[in-house]
């Protein structure tokens, strides 16, 4: 019997706000994307059972990517949705072999680690303490430096500027560097300091184009983890903005930046608040490379899109353990679920080989971002 490649019921996937948002198109913020055509998360569902038994992966792998493929599949349903149904399974199971190849080809990547230095910014509100982020560092071998207002200290708007300008020399430098970002949030901006994406997409742009070529941007050494409502919502319209900046100023973009999110598409995130205000994500990424030993010698983009995807998956999910042994999850509180997601850069030949999947012309815009899951 195939698996269920699409597990849960449609009516309560809408309601945890995670899989059918659609990617955006890159030249629009995430809030104004197309809606997916009528019809289409039904075809998909028809044809999860054909797609799982073509795939064939454990269900831990194939819940991790489901999402990812419906939101890949959903920017262009309007190209597989007249499709025979056979090839209509034949380019979903192509997309979800391209998803997973570049899951494979990025997991090692370092995110913390020896030579990697580290930029947090944390919300002025009580109980983010900069030891969130500079405890983590010292533990694998590297500096962090922290923006934080505080009340003897800078305006929200000095400490703003002042985090900007670190963003901007970061990637001028070229050296591996991980920012941090923890607090609140909203689709168009980092909440706490009021930076718009495009604020943010600036800094970057003009950081990167003052490193050697001036006509060329860079930024793979760079990381952005935002653990805040709406996170991956900014950071897709931040992938946007970045290709709107290069375009406008006449700037080849060579590769974006891996960005980590901690809530999914239009969704809230959640911390636990008392003496310290810690949210989840990044709660559980210090119980699980900090707390727990022994420490791994770095942490890798594969440790946030297996390890801490699958400790996040349990929030506001039940587990049961059948009797072979076998994990399920039941749904318990949508509105407690925010499984976070990867969007790691695409090259040319990714995009190429996008193209020639939706016979697309070989100028056809493409987004640079791809979830990963």
């Amino acid at each position: 019997m195939a698996k269920k490649l699409f597990s849960l019921p449609t009516a309560v996937l809408l309601a945890a706000g995670v899989w059918f948002g659609g990617l955006c198109p890159a030249v629009e913020p995430a809030s104004k994307a197309a809606a997916i055509p009528a019809g289409f998360d039904e075809l998909m569902r028809d044809l999860a059972p054909e797609i799982a038994a073509r795939l064939d992966w454990p269900p831990k792998h194939s819940r991790q990517i489901e999402p990812s493929l419906h939101h890949l599949a959903g920017r262009h349903a309007q190209a597989i949705m007249p499709l025979p149904r056979a090839e209509q399974i034949e380019l979903l199971v192509k997309l979800a072999g391209f998803i997973d190849a570049k899951r494979e080809a990025t997991g090692d990547m370092t995110v913390i680690g020896p030579g990697r230095g580290m930029i947090g910014l944390l919300d002025p509100a009580r109980g983010l303490d900069p030891k969130e982020i500079t405890a983590l560092a010292a533990g694998y071998g590297t500096n962090a430096t922290i923006f934080k207002q505080t009340e003897a200290g800078q305006t929200i708007r000095q400490v703003a500027d002042a985090f900007l300008e670190a963003v901007s020399k970061a990637a001028k430098a070229g050296a591996p560097t991980t920012i941090v970002v923890l607090g609140h949030g909203a689709p168009e901006e980092i909440q706490s300091y009021s930076i718009s994406f495009r604020r943010l997409a600036t800094a970057l742009v003009a950081g990167a184009a003052a490193r050697g070529a001036a006509d060329r941007v860079d930024l793979r050494q760079i990381t952005l983890i935002c653990d805040d409502c709406y996170s991956a919502d900014f950071l897709i319209n931040l992938g946007a903005a970045l290709e709107q900046e290069c375009s406008a100023r006449r700037l080849t973009l060579v590769s974006l930046p891996v960005c980590i999110a901690g809530t999914n598409r239009d969704c809230v995130g959640h911390a636990d608040v008392g003496e310290k205000f810690v949210p989840h994500f990044w709660r559980d990424v210090i119980e699980l490379f900090y707390v727990r030993q022994p420490r791994p010698q770095q942490v890798t983009l594969r440790d946030f899109f297996e390890t801490v995807d699958n400790m996040m998956y349990g929030y506001g999910r039940a587990t049961s353990v059948d009797r072979d042994g076998a994990v399920s999850y039941r749904l318990v509180d949508p509105k407690l679920c925010q499984d976070p997601v990867v969007f790691v850069p695409l090259d040319e030949t990714d995009l190429a080989a996008l193209r020639e999947l939706f016979s697309l012309p070989t100028d056809a815009p493409l987004p640079r971002l791809l979830d990963v899951g």
